[in-house]
């Protein structure tokens, strides 16, 4: 099996540029949901009904019991700890679905199944163990969202009255379940696409109540934004473009350094490739690495200045919290652990 890990090879020596190493993940399906707990604890998740664990750093990763008995494609995992966890699973109608395991996936509780059939769920992402919010494309001009703050027994759809209007055919991309990012107990953002505009809705009451910002980013039916990450509070970075072309790199990257109120393009080199998945390092102030299905790039200057990584790509990422520590997950069951500087 060829090594995702040709995934970030030379092309790039910089101060943060990445150790590399590659693991067996046991499996061969695609790989889009990935969440890293600690140093020692990751999640990851993709088509057939997967959903694997290491309690190791990766040394070795463990097939987990199967949530669903459907054909069913988990695009986003969201761990809490070693033992606890949620897995969105995709597709229209009551193909979405969100499970939760309390005990490392020997039981998996069944807690939201999409009732309508033209909703199809894209991603989510959780404050804590407890608070979290799940989004699906727009239907009928209107955005569905929804959140829960009991841990997922009870999952509650914002109104319409709290929530602006959607574009045609405005929603999320679920390429690496990173379409939703959150902080702190009270922020979050979604990124979307496949509109006559991209944008990231914007919320500050823990998903009570949205607003709508433009982007300069491209958008189009296959094109927008694919992910979206902060490092605090006031800068984040939007990564996408066009899955379509992924050779292209047209206007699909943008930062703010307002919490999103705007949104602006970098000032400095951008993206060498349509990308699908952005993360910040959270041991370093401003490093962030940017995944796409055949390539990567980094910046250290929180997304204003951006340099290419050479050999293949990754749909999905996730840092360890604290850490300079992350794996990166894709095709064919690829699994790469990476190190950004410093000794972990």
């Amino acid at each position: 099996m060829r090594l995702l890990i040709a995934l970030l090879l030379v092309a790039w020596q910089g101060p943060s540029a990445p150790q590399r190493t590659a693991q067996d993940s046991g499996v061969a399906v695609r790989l889009r949901g990935i969440s890293a707990v600690s140093m020692q604890v990751a999640w990851a998740s993709g088509a057939g009904n997967t959903v694997l664990r290491t309690t190791n750093g990766g040394a070795s990763w463990e097939r987990l019991g199967s949530p669903g008995t459907d054909a069913l494609d988990f695009r986003d995992v969201d761990a809490i700890d070693a033992r606890t966890a949620y897995v969105l699973s995709v597709g229209p109608g009551a193909a979405s679905r969100i499970y939760r395991t309390n005990d490392a996936g020997t039981r998996w509780d069944l807690q939201f199944t999409n009732a309508d059939p033209d909703a199809f769920f894209d991603g989510m992402a959780f404050w804590d163990a407890d608070h979290g919010v799940a989004v699906s494309d727009a239907v009928q001009g209107a955005f569905i969202i929804i959140r829960t703050d009991d841990g997922g027994r009870t999952w509650v759809r914002v109104q319409a009255d709290a929530l602006p209007p959607a574009l045609p055919n405005e929603g999320a991309f679920a390429a690496s379940g990173t379409s939703v990012a959150v902080f702190a107990q009270r922020l979050a953002w979604i990124a979307t696409g496949a509109a006559s505009r991209a944008r990231v809705l914007r919320t500050t009451d823990a998903g009570r109540s949205w607003q709508a910002v433009e982007t300069p980013v491209r958008a189009g039916p296959s094109a927008g934004i694919f992910s979206i990450a902060f490092r605090d509070s006031q800068h984040g970075v939007v990564v996408g473009g066009d899955h379509a072309k992924e050779d292209q790199a047209i206007d699909n990257v943008a930062v703010t350094a307002d919490g999103g109120v705007t949104w602006a393009r970098p000032s400095g080199r951008g993206l060498s490739g349509f990308r699908s998945v952005v993360a910040h390092v959270p041991a370093t102030d401003g490093t962030f690495i940017a995944l796409g299905p055949r390539g990567g790039d980094v910046s250290t200057d929180d997304g204003q200045t951006w340099s290419p990584l050479a050999g293949d790509g990754a749909d999905t990422f996730s840092a360890a919290p604290g850490t300079f520590t992350g794996w990166a997950a894709g095709a064919g069951g690829r699994i790469v652990r990476l190190t950004f500087g410093g000794v972990e």
